[in-house]
């Protein structure tokens, strides 16, 4: 098990498992036509985008336009859903030309969104992020490649333990016609991860390869954290928290170690940090009471929240109340 006191390293946040186009003008010789009419060498024509990813500026901030738009680290569960009824039946004659027999109905999604001939059809799809079951985002990757990060959050067996965490921007409301109805905030995605719980605990150091106990400690204190950090992933406190959850192998060592001495996972707070002046920083709090004599005793991690990706600031260290 790794040293909680050791100081934060590039290794302390790698526990996860693993256009627009434009119609160009017309030449200046060509015919005059009434197409040309409405079109001159210094004009271009934007081809619109699908109804399933309506395009927002990241940097509006949602509501309030100039604003930088918020930041989102989110734990959760993506779905794939059908955009619109076109979409449902582009997709059923797809899966009617592919080799579906004795497979079950989550199976063949899987297998014809992962075809990478049907591309086009995952570029149609509604892909909403749930957390605990609710509906909290719609999400669109800032770059056409990343659909293909998408699609490998569909599972062909799905399980309870599955986990994505969705990191980007947050932007306005989606209009109706985005999703069959369905108005959520867009989430413009930098990054998604998707593992189960299994594989992030055989990531952390010292679980994968340890004694039982240990194993058995990191998977008591993931369930237990992913409890406390049942929410949005928007406020700064809350992505500090999620990411403190998904990357840093400290939180896991030092539970291990007070379960050791007879303590229990007790609490998980987050606060602005002292040290934040042109940064935003945050102070996570880890409090762990003695199962005896309900003695507590707090540990502090700051992180670094100003921008897309959190980072840590300080390592974990003895907290005292002021």
């Amino acid at each position: 098990m790794e040293d909680a006191n050791a100081e934060p390293s590039d290794r302390d946040a790698t526990l996860m498992p693993s256009q627009e186009m434009r119609v160009a003008a017309s030449p200046a010789n060509a015919e005059p036509s009434d197409r040309d009419a409405t079109l001159t060498p210094s004009q271009e024509m934007p081809v619109a985008t699908s109804p399933a990813a309506p395009a927002f500026c990241p940097t509006c901030g949602g509501a309030t336009p100039g604003m930088p738009a918020p930041h989102v680290y989110a734990i959760g569960r993506m779905q794939a859903r059908f955009a619109s009824e076109s979409v449902e039946k582009e997709f059923a004659q797809v899966a009617s030309r592919s080799e579906t027999a004795g497979k079950t109905d989550q199976q063949t999604f899987h297998t014809v969104l992962s075809d990478p001939e049907n591309r086009y059809l995952a570029r149609q799809m509604c892909w909403v992020l749930t957390v605990n079951g609710l509906e909290c985002y719609l999400v669109h990757p800032r770059d056409s490649a990343d659909f293909g990060r998408l699609v490998e959050t569909i599972r062909p067996e799905p399980s309870p333990l599955d986990i994505d965490v969705v990191i980007g921007l947050r932007g306005p409301v989606a209009p109706p016609e985005a999703c069959k109805g369905l108005m959520l905030p867009l989430v413009a995605m930098e990054q998604v991860y998707s593992f189960d719980r299994d594989a992030l605990i055989e990531a952390l150091p010292g679980s994968g390869k340890g004694s039982k106990k240990e194993k058995a400690a990191s998977e008591e204190v993931l369930d237990r954290i992913l409890d406390l950090t049942d929410n949005l992933g928007a406020t700064d406190e809350h992505r500090a928290t999620n990411y403190l959850a998904m990357r840093y192998p400290g939180v896991y060592a030092k539970a291990a170690e007070q379960f050791e001495r007879d303590f229990s996972l007790s609490g998980v707070t987050a606060q602005p940090s002292l040290l934040s002046s042109t940064r935003r920083i945050v102070d996570v709090i880890f409090s762990f009471t003695n199962r005896t004599t309900d003695f507590t005793e707090k540990f502090v991690v700051s992180c670094d929240v100003t921008d897309t990706f959190p980072f840590l600031v300080t390592k974990l260290s003895p907290y005292y109340d002021h």
